[in-house]
Parts: structure tokens; C-alpha cells; sequence
């Protein structure tokens, strides 16, 4: 609690600086600030080119152990709406921007998300898996739910909003349905996904396959020895194919395993690399949502065909 009560006495004696600052950027067009960059890909979709939409937590970072900067704080503060994911994804970050609420049109998606359709996590009472984005019909409500805030703040340019929203949710339809084919497509006794932190919960429920992760939800907790031999028993036993690393977590534990398997006589191979908690650069396909999952897919199936 005291940890707590310092960063909020920091964020305020941080923002009353920069409220009496002369550095202030100039800015030309409202300034939204996102977490994640998933969330300003969904912005950029329904804004267009009328605001400037930066995200905080670029290609690799993982939003679970990130610690706000001081170059953040002061975005922050400049940006006229800020989005983020709730649910404990921002960790560390999630008390600062809960506090920065009181004062600033700061939304947080997952509240325009049904408590039903959140899968609550084993690890931790009374919380939720954050990892929405990985059912393309959840993200299609967390579209929505964006363009509704946007709406409500710039009523003039309602329309465009609504518009633009509607291109990119049947953009989100058709790819939904393609997901599911691909996926399909994969034998379903081998239909296993195997990660370094269990972030794919809800690309399993939502496209019936099995996800194992070494780590909780979290990446903030370790994983155990017992967490470890059973994991790789499972593997064993269940001669799964591949297993996968992901591009904001560290592959040393992903390595280890399938050292420990070697060892019990069963080949596990690395499939390859996902995208978990983060997309992948700007200008790039995998710096979209929708590149992002494509290649996730693509990965899959081919590790586990």
C-alpha cells in the first residue's frame, strides 16, 4: 500500500510539472496515447488521420513488468484520451492510470467487454485473464466499445467514426472466419498449443485448442520446478510436435524444455515465434492486429500439422 501511495504521489508531482512546463509538444491534431499497440491499431481504424494515436509499449515489451518513464508520464499528460487494457495487464502501470482517470478521459477496454465472456484466471481470486485480443469477436466488441467513447468525445465527428468502424469490424468478420478454417485445418489430437505464459486462453476457447503455458497468466510470477516436470511429462506423454516462444518473453524456459525432453527420448521442436503481449514494428504486416494474428496462425498450423 505504500509502495502504492508513492507512485501516485510521484504521477501527481510529475503532472503538475509538466502542467507548468513550457515544453509542452505542439500538437496539431488531438493526441490519444494507448498502451499497447493493439489498442492503437483499433484506434488508427476508426480515427483515420484526424488524430495522432501513439502507443507507450512498442514491438517486444511485455505490459506485465513495464514500469512507467518519465517520457511517458509526460504523454500522459498531453494526450487529450487515453486507452488501455485493464483487467491487470498493465501491471505495475494499472494504479497510475487509475489515478490519471480522476482527472483525464482515460477508458479501459475491458470494461466494454460482458463479465461473462472474461475467463476468470486460476492463479489469482477475483481476477481475469487479460489477454482479450485473441478472440477477433471479442476485439470486434472492443471496436466498438472504443468507437463509442470516441463518439461521446467528439460528437462532430460521430459519423465518420461509425463509418470507419463498420469497414474495419467486417474486415474483422472475414478474418475471424479465416482463423478458423486454418485452424481447423490441424489434426485435432494434435491441436495443442504449448507457450512460455499461459496468453492464449482465449484463442483456444474461442478456436477449440488446447493451450498450456509454463507460467500463469502473468509473466510477474515465476513458474515452479513442479510446474516445469509436468509440463514436460505432458509433452512426453502426449508426443506433442512443437512448442512455441514468444517475441516479448525471454525463449530460455521454452529452451529448457525441450532440453528436459530430449533427455526423456522425445524430439520437441521449436515451432517458432508468437506474438503474445505485443505486435510486431510499425510498418510492417505484423505491426497490425490482424497481421499479428495472421502470422500467429500461420506459425501454428505449420508447427503443428
Amino acid at each position: 500500500m505504500k509502495k502504492i501511495k508513492n507512485r501516485l504521489f510521484l504521477l501527481a508531482a510529475a503532472l503538475l510539472l509538466f502542467s507548468c512546463s513550457e515544453q509542452e509538444t505542439k500538437r496539431t491534431k488531438p493526441y490519444i496515447i494507448t498502451t499497447t499497440g493493439m489498442i492503437a491499431d483499433a484506434v488508427k481504424n476508426i480515427t483515420d488521420t484526424l488524430f495522432e494515436v501513439e502507443a507507450l509499449m512498442g514491438p517486444g515489451v511485455d505490459p506485465h513488468l513495464y514500469k512507467t518513464k518519465q517520457s511517458d508520464t509526460k504523454k500522459l499528460m498531453e494526450a487529450d484520451v487515453v486507452f488501455y487494457n485493464g483487467v491487470h495487464l498493465e501491471g505495475r502501470m494499472s494504479e497510475t492510470l487509475e489515478e490519471l482517470a480522476k482527472t483525464k478521459k482515460v477508458f479501459a477496454i475491458a470494461h466494454g467487454i460482458p463479465e461473462t465472456k472474461l475467463i476468470k484466471s486460476a492463479g489469482f481470486v477475483g481476477s481475469h485473464d487479460p489477454h482479450i485480443w485473441f478472440d477477433v469477436k471479442i476485439w470486434i466488441g472492443v471496436v466498438g466499445y472504443i468507437k463509442h467513447e470516441l463518439q461521446k468525445q467528439y460528437p462532430q465527428h460521430a459519423v465518420l467514426f461509425q463509418k470507419n468502424a463498420d469497414i474495419y469490424i467486417a474486415k474483422l468478420k472475414t478474418f475471424d472466419e479465416w482463423v478458423e478454417t486454418e485452424l481447423s485445418s490441424i489434426p485435432e489430437d494434435t491441436r495443442v498449443l504449448i507457450t512460455a505464459h499461459d496468453a492464449y486462453g482465449y484463442f483456444g476457447k474461442a478456436y477449440n485448442i488446447k493451450v498450456k503455458g509454463l507460467q500463469g497468466i502473468s509473466t510477474a510470477s515465476d513458474y515452479g520446478v513442479n510446474d516445469r516436470i509436468n509440463l514436460v511429462n505432458f509433452i512426453c506423454q502426449q508426443k506433442i510436435k512443437a512448442v512455441f516462444v514468444e517475441s516479448s518473453v525471454s525463449p530460455k524456459s521454452i529452451n529448457a524444455i525441450i532440453e528436459d525432453c530430449a533427455t526423456k527420448g522425445h524430439v520437441v521442436k521449436k515451432g517458432g515465434e508468437l506474438f503474445s503481449d505485443a505486435m510486431g514494428a510499425a510498418g510492417t504486416a505484423e505491426g497490425t492486429y490482424i497481421g499479428m494474428l495472421q502470422h500467429n496462425v500461420n506459425t501454428i498450423v505449420k508447427g503443428l500439422k
